[in-house]
């Protein structure tokens, strides 16, 4: 059934590559998401992306109390991307984010990053992220693992009875900018990681082929690459206690929640445990808050985590 308010697809002028944004919800004040840059099968896979990413952008939002509704934007990617192609593409993408009018504002996401939100700013305002020397906060990276590792804390005293997770065996799937920082923040836990990319494998976590990561016998599931992850099939097949993590989107429908809990896994929303980056960066590029304020900001996702499963402050 539609939901969104508005779904826009252009091919652009300069690139000839699609550029699209997605508007789920304005009704909480302008709608906030990334922008993604990646390569799909067919435009139809491109478009499913963009209503779920957005949609979940607006829970985002409500989730983490700021005054912004949800859309994103993706770049489908076509062909190889050359500087001067990529600049092409960014320029026709930030046409389309500027006829919004400030009702789309767009961040990074996979595949972009601050030096692309400098491209985008060139025609359009609307934009988060710039790097810091540009005024704006650059990667929200760091925040959006603290903000998990917030969630991990209030998650894990309530399956575990503690805080610290020591001793216990997580499995990190995606070691990308997020996942390492999550993996740099378990110093107690006995980690393994897992990624597509070998060569991000390293000798100071454990490592496990990504086919594999959802079927290790371990405590904690951290997903922390792409969406659609937790089918009924990957639920019925887990072996951990619980799961947290960033990645958007992290089940294919919402009775894998219900699959999880008949299983006693405990699984914390996405768009909860991921909220930190767009918490921060608002607190910043918005309200104007200063650093240590934005993080303390981010921090109370842990108590936002305990209220959730009912374990009080």
């Amino acid at each position: 059934m539609w939901e969104h308010e508005r779904l826009v697809v252009r091919t652009g002028k300069r690139s000839g590559m699609t550029t699209m944004v997605a508007v789920h919800s304005t009704a909480a004040g302008p709608a906030v998401g990334g922008c993604r840059m990646k390569a799909y099968g067919q435009i139809t896979d491109a478009v499913a992306d963009v209503l779920r990413l957005s949609k979940a952008m607006t829970l985002k939002c409500a989730a983490a109390g700021v005054p912004h509704g949800g859309a994103k934007s993706v770049i489908v990617v076509d062909r190889p991307l050359t500087p001067e192609l990529r600049r092409d593409v960014l320029l026709d993408h930030a046409e389309l984010v500027d006829e919004f009018g400030g009702t789309y504002r767009a961040a990074p996401d996979v595949g972009t990053g601050p030096e692309d939100m400098v491209v985008l700013n060139e025609i359009t305002p609307f934009v988060y992220c710039l790097p810091e020397e540009r005024g704006g906060t650059g990667s929200s990276s760091g925040p959006t693992a603290r903000g998990v590792l917030a969630a991990l804390r209030a998650a894990s005293n309530h399956v575990f009875g503690t805080e610290d997770l020591a001793g216990k065996k997580v499995v990190v799937s995606g070691f990308g900018a997020v996942g390492r920082l999550v993996a740099e923040g378990l110093t107690a836990a006995d980690v393994t990681v897992s990624d597509v990319d070998e060569n991000r494998r390293t000798d100071r976590y454990g490592w496990v082929h990504p086919d594999e990561a959802y079927r290790v016998e371990a405590d904690v599931l951290v997903p922390a690459a792409v969406g659609g992850v937790l089918s009924p099939e990957t639920a019925a097949g887990l072996k951990v206690k619980l799961v947290v993590g960033p990645a958007n989107n992290q089940l294919t429908d919402d009775g894998v929640a219900d699959l999880l809990a008949e299983r006693g896994i405990v699984w914390v929303p996405d768009h909860i445990a991921s909220a930190g980056g767009v918490i921060y960066t608002l607190a910043r590029e918005d309200d104007g808050v200063d650093h240590e304020t934005a993080l303390k900001r981010v921090d109370a996702i842990e108590t936002t985590v305990r209220e959730l499963l009912g374990t009080g402050r």
